[in-house]
């Protein structure tokens, strides 16, 4: 890839920025959107004078390292991290669509200008402005003390506060403001959920596509009880809560993690939304459901095999009594009878489709649909109940890592998305070859066709419906076709929703 400092600045609410030319477009990096004091709503970022050189990445928010591969920030962090990228193939005034990118990474852990993310190719592929974000994340784009300035949520107000950026700018790099499209994926994709229904971010976007995870805020009683374990863990009691505004961050990410490993599994664990009548008033599949998000055309999906990315490389097979406790774990309001049945559907469809069928991969496949199938379907569901529409995918392509292991797993569309089959370990991940690299322009054409009109129908993919109840016709992104099917894996959906 070629680089070189642009000729001409942008002006922009804050100043004069420069980016750098890449092949076929223009890339401005670390532009701040916005600042904040610690725990604070996002301001409006200083200005300056002069050009200021958008030429280099700014910073992550702080975070730990990750077990899995690629989960955490490859780059800087630090607490000012309210900056965004732009991409775009001409700071001209064509008004083009705008796809304005959240990232994942359970709201712990990720980062905005991650080379998988490189806006680049969906720019020149598709003639679109794509803008990246980093966002406040963990304890301190979460936690909600009111009593020192943290409401909760700050981390969703940063991502409206960048949309108001994009609207308020995203004319001089090229882009429409009237035409902006959110997506995301896993937390990124629990974000737009909630943004669907924020009141403060109506009307600074007009689409949206969730790529694996169909949203969630804690009660404020979940929230207070969060706020108890960090405190513990920081040896602060209630009366030196202001400390919080003042220590390390580094110390408040430590004990965040602590807090998190001593949480059960479920919304209580990790620190994200929060329900708050004035921001954030319910959960995103009740506002949805509410009609709240009905004027938003929306795509939503999930992949074939999630939960293996979650499991560890190397586990023991378990026996059947373990597969039966372990999906009534997974499916609490079930019995070991009805467990056992739901086992059964779910092998025999499984084998049918050729698909690995032993003990742990049943409950990978369980656990899978419980956590993301059937709330993006139950979302998309109350989408259409409230007058809206929606689109479904399923991504099967399975990765070659770990010989096949992961197959489906979650995140793997992630590269197919934005064509970054070529970005660090994407080879062993994703795959390489001329079927993954048509596979990656089916998606790629989908969703900046969704973009630039609310339908994600291209001519690579064909017709894509709206998804209904009766027939729930579904794009299927597949290694040798993508194509559309009525209720895939239909079998284990009925007997899943039975339970649930």
């Amino acid at each position: 890839m070629t680089e070189a400092a642009t000729l001409e600045a942008v002006t922009t609410t804050s100043g004069r920025v420069s980016g750098i030319t890449r092949d076929k477009h223009l890339a401005f990096l670390g532009i701040p959107y916005a600042k904040a004091k610690r725990f604070a709503a996002p301001q409006a970022p200083d200005s300056w004078t002069g050009v200021k050189a958008a030429d280099a990445i700014g910073l992550a928010a702080p975070q730990t390292t990750h077990l899995i591969a690629g989960f955490s920030a490859s780059g800087p962090q630090g607490e000012d991290c309210l900056n965004l990228n732009v991409f775009t193939p001409a700071t001209d005034d064509k008004r083009r669509s705008v796809m304005f990118w959240i990232h994942g990474g359970g709201f712990t852990h990720g980062a905005g200008y991650e080379p998988l993310y490189n806006g680049g190719p969906l720019a020149t592929r598709g003639d679109v402005v794509v803008v990246t974000i980093n966002y406040r994340l963990g304890a301190l784009g979460f936690l909600r003390l009111p009593e020192i300035g943290a409401h909760g949520n700050q981390g969703l107000l940063d991502c409206i506060a960048a949309l108001s950026w994009v609207r308020d700018n995203i004319r001089a790099f090229g882009g429409d403001p009237e035409q902006v499209t959110i997506f995301g994926e896993s937390a990124g994709s629990a974000a737009v959920g909630c943004l669907l229904g924020m009141p403060a971010a109506r009307g600074l976007f007009r689409r949206a596509i969730m790529e694996s995870g169909a949203g969630r805020a804690a009660t404020p009683e979940t929230a207070d009880k969060q706020v108890d374990a960090l405190l513990k863990e920081l040896s602060l009691d209630r009366s030196k809560v202001r400390d919080l505004l003042t220590i390390d961050p580094r110390e408040i990410v430590r004990a965040q993690t602590a807090v998190l490993q001593s949480f059960p599994s479920g919304t209580a664990r990790g620190f994200g939304p929060v329900k708050d009548p004035g921001v954030m008033p319910d959960e995103p599949l009740r506002m949805v459901r509410n009609g709240l998000a009905k004027a938003i055309d929306i795509v939503i999906g999930s992949n074939r095999d999630e939960n293996k990315l979650f499991v560890p490389p190397k586990r023991e097979p378990i026996d059947d009594a373990a597969l039966v406790a372990g999906v009534c774990a997974a499916v609490p309001t079930t019995d070991k009878s009805a467990a056992q049945n739901l086992i059964e559907t779910y092998r025999a469809s499984r084998g049918s489709k050729k698909l690995p069928t032993d003990n742990l991969d049943i409950l990978d496949a369980i656990g899978s649909d419980v956590r993301f199938r059937i709330p993006s379907l139950r979302l998309a569901l109350g989408q259409r109940a409230a007058g809206g529409k929606a689109f479904v995918y399923l991504f099967t392509h399975a990765s070659p890592a770990r010989r096949g292991a992961l197959g489906s797993c979650h995140a793997l569309e992630l590269p197919f998305v934005f064509g970054t089959l070529n970005a660090p370990t994407q080879d062993r991940f994703a795959g390489t070859g001329v079927d993954v690299e048509r596979l990656s322009r089916d998606v790629m054409d989908a969703w900046l066709a969704f973009a630039r009109s609310g339908d994600p129908a291209a001519k690579a993919v064909g017709a894509w419906s709206a998804y209904d109840e009766t027939k729930r016709p579904t794009m299927v992104f597949d290694t040798r076709a993508s194509r559309e099917e009525n209720d895939p894996f239909g079998e284990e959906r009925r007997a899943l929703e039975a339970l649930i």
